[in-house]
């Protein structure tokens, strides 16, 4: 199993098939319609020091129409519960400014999801515990800047929590937030649920506040259970997800969820195996939908080459779906753990947990190329694992801004070994 620590720390399990229920860490991809990325220059842009910085940023980066970057990390932090933090381009540099440091309790602590950009620009996002409820079950959290000039680019910005789950109705929120036209929001949480197995979750503005639903309780069958990475919507309004497992050992579906009547129906759009070609086994990174309604996610074990992982799409036509694994990635004993991200261009980005040359992971690039797809790695992460200055064992899902520069960040490795952001141009 995955336990990325570094000394004197505990660090998160990673999901493993032995495991009841994992702490998972995966977020959003957008897909930005940008210039394809062509990997030249690697550069860590932050190495986190433990502090009021923070340390270990599982989750990866969201970037806003400026370029400014925001992220979290799972501890640290004055509160010593995590970070919300923000990086902005000063001068021929980057500027690092925590925005929020969760206190834990009521407030909330161990952010394991990317924040959200609302219409209005202000941030979204989860943590997996913490809350208002004994059961420490985790929140849904919003963040404003201060409604004044503040005296320091240290000031923090404004925390409300607008949700705190109580076990039936979710436990453990993790993976990207999603918005629909209404402004109602969709996520998924790990645990909890009916049958705490896992739910999907709207949350309805409402009266000045917000009202929470379970459109789905996930059971241990073959439907599938603990969900991760959040949701995505299609233009009809249906929704589209990953769960980790299936009951008996299985190796975790692709599910729909479409509106019906008063409620959801749940339907299984294609069920991993495990092995062979199509390697399916764990898919914990979530879904990105295109333009043309085709899904493309990933999957932590399985492929042609286990336990490496693969990327796969499933393709809509005639009343059903086309599955195709498009790579299986070799080395190491896990692909990615998040989404993937496409530019304008349709190729496709992201990150492997144990894969490239040295088995500390890498940032790859997957390029459509004759009814098939071309393999490129970006940058593999030293043979020196924790001890890597340019960083160790990537979970993140990577964002590009409109120059092409990609930007993603590791659990571990940096100078200090607590993780770093980075950023590579091309």
């Amino acid at each position: 199993m995955h336990c990325v620590t570094a000394p004197g720390r505990t660090g998160i399990v990673r999901p493993t098939r032995s495991a009841a229920l994992a702490l998972a860490i995966i977020l959003t991809l957008t897909i930005i319609a940008g210039q394809t990325a062509q990997a030249q220059t690697y550069t860590v842009i932050h190495d986190f020091t433990g502090g009021g910085d923070g340390v270990y940023p599982y989750t990866g980066l969201t970037i806003d129409a400026a370029g400014n970057l925001y992220g979290t990390t799972i501890y640290g932090g004055s509160g010593g519960s995590g970070v919300i933090f923000k990086l902005r381009r000063g001068g021929t540099g980057w500027v690092f400014t925590p925005i929020y440091s969760f206190a834990g309790g009521a407030d909330g602590s161990v952010p394991q999801g990317r924040v959200a950009i609302a219409a209005d620009g202000t941030l979204y996002g989860t943590t997996s515990a913490g809350g208002s409820h004994r059961c420490d079950c985790g929140t849904v959290f919003h963040l404003r800047p201060q409604p004044y000039a503040p005296r320091s680019a240290l000031t923090p910005w404004n925390e409300t929590v607008i949700y705190s789950f109580s076990g039936v109705d979710g436990n453990l929120p993790q993976g990207d937030l999603t918005f629909d036209a209404a402004g109602n929001i969709y996520g998924t949480t790990v645990a909890g649920g009916l049958f705490n197995w896992g739910a999907i979750y709207k949350l309805t503005p409402s009266g000045g506040g917000w009202t929470e639903s379970v459109l789905y309780s996930a059971r241990e069958d073959s439907n599938g259970f603990e969900p991760h990475g959040g949701v995505v919507l299609d233009a009809s309004g249906n929704l589209y997800g990953v769960f980790q497992f299936t009951r008996g050992g299985g190796a975790g579906t692709v599910f729909e969820l479409s509106p019906s009547g008063a409620g959801w129906t749940e339907q299984t759009v294609y069920s991993f195996t495990g092995i062979g070609n199509d390697g399916g086994d764990e898919p914990i990174g979530g879904l990105i939908l295109d333009a043309a309604g085709n899904l493309f996610g990933t999957t932590l074990y399985g492929g042609t080459f286990p336990p490496g992982g693969i990327a796969f799409q499933l393709t809509p036509g005639g009343g059903g779906w086309t599955y195709q694994t498009i790579y299986s990635f070799l080395n190491g004993d896990g692909g990615p753990e998040d989404k993937l991200m496409m530019d304008g261009a349709g190729n496709l980005y992201g990150t492997a947990f144990s894969a490239g040359a040295f088995g500390w992971g890498s940032v790859f690039k997957l390029t459509p190329s004759n009814g098939g797809w071309t393999f490129t790695s970006l940058h593999d992460f030293c043979a020196d694992g924790f001890l890597c200055s340019d960083g160790a064992r990537p979970m993140s899902n990577v964002v590009i801004d409109a120059q092409g520069n990609l930007y993603g960040t590791t659990t571990g490795g940096g100078a200090n070994g607590n993780g770093v952001v980075w950023e590579i141009t091309p």
